[in-house]
């Protein structure tokens, strides 16, 4: 249960910048149930009514529960932000971002290393609890820093004590970026040391993996986040699998072009600009045809339509009966990278009761 909403299964679509707009959200419901996170929000761009905040805050008529994902530095702006969410009705349910572990958000303070200052991190998260007049909050974080100062459970402890619905885990730290396998140990050591809920993320590229994650861990649910990058019908699957059944979604070329297509038409409805949807779809084309035996010429050619006529031109030049790549099954999708030394703000380590609001570190630009 999240508040008065049942999750199930229990699945979560993680907030992804430029990916997990509405019209990805509704192609991934219409194929299993779960709770669908939309970009991640600026605490400051949501107070001050950013005009691209504005736009990334949509929902769509029949989405339900509303989830949104507030990122901030701040807890007095965290609460305006959450007062705002409340008497506007914007969302149901309000995630707090405390696991982005780019440089431009860690290098001031934000995301990932702010649980390292815990005071600071507690004041959030009381802040946005406090100021939710009931609706659920919960928290997604990464185990820490880096190895030498992990936060995790401590953090966890933190935040239910502040009255959160329930703890998400992505099981890296900040300093793995995504690299390297996700730490599955972490996970149950965090669900042994809570009462509230814990989610597990990270390295769950098949719903075997959910399943595994759950048997493994004790998790009471699970975050999805790359895995679904060209496979919203990942959520199909993922729904058997947490319902006992074994059928799983193996689409051949035809389909999977039936469902590129039905992407690009989606964000041309939330777009209102065929031009600017079918360039903002390009970014997902490599990842539909991972796997596939379709050309260079032709896939250069997709990743550079800029009209629904031209991508029905391109798509019907796959062969449709082509099967599904067995072989890319249990493979990582989306980003990987190396790990790299976290990027803090001078003398960040030093204290860790510090609840002083980090210098420059709010966004006012939300989407990540």
């Amino acid at each position: 249960m999240l508040g008065r909403h049942g999750i199930d299964p229990p699945v979560v679509l993680a907030p992804m910048a430029g990916i997990t707009n509405v019209a990805f959200r509704r192609l991934c419901r219409e194929y299993g149930a779960g709770l669908y996170v939309c970009e991640m929000i600026t605490t400051v761009a949501l107070h001050h009514r950013n005009p691209k905040t504005e736009r990334l805050i949509e929902f769509g008529a029949d989405e339900h529960p509303r989830s949104m994902q507030l990122y901030g530095v701040d807890p007095d702006i965290t609460a305006k932000a959450v007062r705002r969410v409340v008497d506007e009705g914007l969302a149901d349910h309000i995630d707090l971002n405390f696991g982005c572990s780019v440089k431009k958000i860690t290098s001031k303070g934000g995301g990932s290393a702010i649980p390292w200052k815990r005071r600071l991190f507690g004041a959030i998260v009381r802040a946005a609890v406090d100021n939710a007049a009931g609706l659920p909050v919960t928290v997604k974080m990464r185990k820490g820093i880096d190895d030498d100062h992990l936060t995790y459970v401590e953090a966890g402890l933190t935040a239910q004590d502040a009255g959160v619905a329930w703890v998400a885990l992505h099981a890296r730290t900040a300093a793995q970026r995504y690299s390297g396998a996700a730490d599955w140990e972490a996970i149950a050591t965090l669900k042994q040391a809570l009462d509230v809920p814990v989610l597990g993320n990270g390295d769950i590229w098949e719903a075997d993996d959910a399943l595994r994650m759950v048997a493994e861990t004790g998790c009471d649910g699970v975050v999805v986040g790359r895995g679904c990058l060209g496979r919203p019908w990942l959520f199909a699957d993922l729904a058997a699998g947490f319902a006992g059944r074994q059928e799983r979604v193996m689409p051949a070329l035809g389909e999977v072009a039936r469902v590129m297509r039905r992407h690009a038409e989606l964000l041309v409805d939330w777009w209102g600009a065929e031009r600017e949807a079918v360039t903002d779809f390009r970014k997902h084309v490599a990842w539909y045809l991972k796997g596939f035996p379709v050309g260079a010429e032709l896939r250069r050619s997709m990743a550079m339509a800029s009209s629904l006529a031209e991508l029905d031109d391109l798509l019907g030049k796959v062969d449709a009966s082509e099967p599904f790549p067995a072989d890319v099954l249990g493979q990582p999708r989306g980003r990987t990278n190396a790990p790299a030394r976290v990027v803090l703000p001078y003398g960040w380590l030093d204290d860790r009761d510090s609840e002083a609001v980090p210098d420059d570190a709010e966004h006012d630009d939300s989407g990540g």
